[in-house]
């Protein structure tokens, strides 16, 4: 079996022990860095064959994993920190491992996103993970306007050095919102500071960083300044039927579309 497992992201205390047991378990283990994957199964007491599977060898490392787990063994798929495949390597391995028909699973754990969500203090009834933003500045940008009407709270991963770039285009693009930066989760420096994106975010830049940002406020619709038969008549003017036209006007105005019938009952 191929097992996905969720690693610490700060704090090696945060870590199941089921993703213990799938370690100490497996004949093999693919990480990001071997380097970094050490110190941890180290801190643990683990000794493990280590293979390499990052953004740039993911499908010659799906062919190994495919190939170890028919042979029976028990193979785990690790990141550097957090959730494999959630802005870390893996998306191209789980495709692989769908299409061959191999099975797998996932053994869940520590989540970078989620925590600062919850340090933020911002809605989370509904939010939007976009995870690192396009390097290009015009790619960036189309991102951010994609999603500058969404209600919900957005949240980005970012590295310290684009932190300043990521806060100006989100204040041109999105406007000024309230916004949190969250940095070391976990740790003993853990920090969450509330900031707006047209003040920007000061002082030195360390760590990697959560970015939180409130989602857009409800634009009112230029129509509701009109009276109702004025606004009903503008859908109408649309080629719209007038059922479909009085309950847009209806949400428009965040009233019943019973309330609108005597208004507008011979038009």
């Amino acid at each position: 079996m191929i097992s996905f497992v969720a690693t610490p992201i700060g704090n090696l205390k945060d870590i199941t022990l089921r993703a213990l047991d799938a370690l100490r378990e497996a004949d093999v283990i693919f990480c990001e860095d071997t380097r970094h994957t050490i110190k941890l199964l180290t801190a643990y007491g683990i000794k493990k064959p280590l293979l390499s599977c990052h953004k740039f060898n993911e499908r010659e490392a799906a062919g190994k994993m495919i190939a170890l787990s028919r042979e029976g063994k028990a193979v785990a798929v690790v990141s550097d920190a957090g959730m494999p495949v959630i802005s870390d390597p893996g998306r191209e391995v789980c495709r692989i491992l769908k299409e061959e028909g191999e099975p797998y699973t996932v053994l869940p754990g520590a989540n970078a996103a989620l925590s600062a969500l919850v340090l933020s203090a911002f809605p989370a009834d509904r939010f939007t993970f976009l995870g690192f933003l396009p390097d290009k500045k015009g790619e960036r940008r189309a991102l951010l306007e994609a999603y500058a009407d969404a209600r919900e709270t957005l949240v980005f991963h970012c590295a310290p050095q684009d932190v300043d770039g990521y806060v100006a285009d989100m204040a041109e693009v999105l406007g000024d919102r309230r916004a949190c930066a969250v940095r070391e989760i976990t740790k003993i420096h853990e920090e969450s500071r509330e900031f707006t994106l047209a003040a920007g975010l000061g002082g030195e830049k360390r760590g990697e960083y959560v970015l939180v940002v409130s989602g857009a406020e409800k634009r009112k619709n230029p129509l509701c300044e009109r009276s109702v038969r004025e606004h009903l008549q503008a859908y109408l003017d649309e080629g719209l039927d007038k059922k479909e036209a009085l309950k847009r006007v209806a949400r428009d105005r965040g009233v019943p579309k019973s309330t609108l019938y005597k208004e507008t009952v011979d038009m």
